[in-house]
């Protein structure tokens, strides 16, 4: 794969799960090779591998952790349930700092079965915050909230939007609790604007994330972001919003799609590359 020329890609990173294709030495020998600065990854990969070992493999190739996916689910409503989580949250923490990485990226959970109360699984995801957002600090990784799309409150994220993501992360110092702002999630909200800059004005952007939107939906669902510029997303203005928000940091691909997955890997990161330069600067 032929490196895009320039200064273009200063800021591009590549989620591990948008070329789940490639093992981890693959990811980061692409994106080496590439001229891609940053990948973010994910627990189980990181876990098989080693937490220690994957962080000298990136960090032998030049390049930075700009995440790691995921924290959270933190909604069950029993006693256990909670300190499972509690303790599974801890172990992200550890493996986050292990990577070098300042950003744990947190989907915070859905409703417990049976449930239909929104209010008091949002109010769980505080609870667990107060124990973990002082742990995590003392280890240099900030915890960061990433809102999903109002489909997925049921089952995986109770949390919808930025500013319920905002009303949350604000119960705490901004160093120690952040949000996402991920394009695929919060393209449709006519208020994201005025919290992007909400957020930026607290120093509340831990991370920014792109997919595109494509209809028809997939069946499922989860597994139907689409590349970038396919959809309906209009990613520059996003890439403008936290830019003028005061957010500096790396810019996130993360599409999660079968179709891509079954592509050759390093062809498909030539396309991103591309993609990000026409559709995001």
């Amino acid at each position: 794969m032929t490196p895009v020329k320039g200064g273009g890609l200063a800021r591009l990173s590549l989620n591990q799960e948008t070329i789940r294709q490639w093992s981890l030495p693959e990811l980061v020998e692409g994106c080496a090779h590439a001229g891609v600065p940053g990948v973010g990854l994910w627990r189980a990969p990181v876990q098989q591998y080693g937490p220690g070992r994957a962080a000298r493999l990136v960090r032998d190739a030049g390049l930075a952790v700009t995440s790691l996916c995921r924290g959270g689910f933190f909604t069950a409503a029993d006693p256990a349930g909670r300190a499972a989580a509690l303790d599974d949250n801890r172990a992200a923490v550890d493996e986050a700092a292990v990577l070098g990485t300042e950003t744990l990226v947190l989907v915070s959970g859905g409703l417990p079965e049976g449930s239909r109360d929104l209010a008091g699984a949002r109010e769980r995801i505080a609870d667990a915050l107060v124990e973990l957002a002082p742990y995590a600090a003392e280890r240099g990784v900030r915890l960061a909230i990433e809102p999903l799309h109002p489909m997925y409150a049921a089952d995986r994220c109770v949390v919808s939007t930025l500013a319920q993501a905002l009303d949350l992360a604000e119960r705490f110092p901004a160093g120690q609790v952040g949000v996402v702002v991920d394009t695929y999630h919060l393209w449709w909200d006519d208020t994201v604007a005025a919290q992007i800059e909400r957020a930026g004005r607290g120093g509340r952007i831990a991370a920014f994330q792109l997919a595109d939107w494509v209809t028809p939906l997939p069946e499922g669902v989860l597994l139907g972001r689409g590349q970038l510029g396919d959809g309906c997303v209009d990613l520059r203005w996003f890439r403008e919003r936290v830019d003028a928000a005061g957010y500096g940091g790396p810019v996130e691909v993360e599409i999660f799609s079968p179709g891509l997955w079954a592509r050759d890997g390093a062809e498909l990161l030539a396309e991103i590359a591309e993609r990000y330069v026409t559709h995001v600067l």
